[in-house]
């Protein structure tokens, strides 16, 4: 995917270089219609060449430079995924983008399935680690310089940044649980036994999103984090079968919570 155009349309309207970006995961977007967001400047993703519409309800599609709790924030509301059928150059794209527009740092956000029997649906998790599962890479085919071509991923979630997401937690009174997050590529989610395999790996959360953005983020020399909201139980731990809805659902009855820790951590 040629980047060249995207990016030159992106500097273009870029009141700023952001601080940091702030991917907004299924259910989590409001902070994008916030009063402060409103005053800022808002691209379509459709705006940028070679960017489709997002299709996946709960994901607005499109990013927004402001001013949240004093710093220069990107939001980007919504984000491409895998099981859609797009390329994963273009499920990255925005991180490139970020990269070469000077971006030194991306807190993602996702919607995920609770594989830990301990984490209960609505609590948010702070990422430690992940596996990917996900059957692709998207550092696959000639490297793209100036990163390396095997960037090392002992440590892909900055501990800096996660203490200061755990000191934000404290500050608004949330329990802020930590863990791993596995990646799959869906669309389904996972059976039972599928699970019960994660679990054996060690994972603590599962979704269809988010790895392959941070593979690519700390490619650029970009820090990050990331949070899930924990929006249902995984496939097996409760007697039901699951949905999307539910997963909106419970992201918005969680949006309050996640809102008050981001504006915690950008004040920090």
């Amino acid at each position: 995917m040629e980047l060249r155009p995207a990016l030159e349309a992106l500097k273009a309207r870029a009141p700023f270089i952001p601080e940091i970006v702030v991917v907004l995961g299924s259910g989590l977007g409001l902070l994008a219609d916030r009063p402060e967001a409103q005053r800022g400047v808002s691209i379509a993703f459709t705006e940028l060449p070679g960017f489709p519409p997002q299709t996946v309800e709960g994901h607005a599609g499109r990013m927004v430079f402001c001013e949240l709790e004093g710093r220069r924030v990107l939001l980007q509301a919504g984000r491409f995924h895998y099981y859609e059928g797009h390329p994963m150059e273009l499920v990255t794209a925005p991180m490139r983008l970020f990269g070469r527009l000077g971006i030194p740092a991306v807190l993602h956000t996702n919607a995920a399935g609770a594989i830990h029997p301990g984490f209960r649906v609505g609590e948010l998790m702070v990422l430690r680690d992940h596996i990917n599962l996900m059957g692709v890479h998207p550092l696959r085919g000639p490297n793209t310089p100036p990163g390396p071509r095997f960037p090392d991923m002992t440590e892909a979630y900055d501990p800096g940044l996660r203490a200061q997401l755990h000191e934000a937690a404290l500050a608004t009174g949330q329990r802020l649980q930590e863990g791993i997050y596995l990646a799959v590529s869906g669309p389904s989610y996972e059976t039972p036994a599928e699970i019960r395999a994660f679990r054996s790996l060690g994972a603590d959360a599962v979704g269809m999103s988010t790895v392959p953005e941070v593979l690519v983020a700390r490619h650029e020399g970009m820090k990050v984090a990331a949070i899930s909201c924990l929006c249902n139980m995984a496939a097996g731990m409760l007697p039901r079968p699951l949905a999307h809805q539910e997963v909106l659902q419970a992201g918005q009855a969680a949006a309050a919570g996640f809102e008050s820790l981001v504006r915690a951590f950008l004040r920090q």
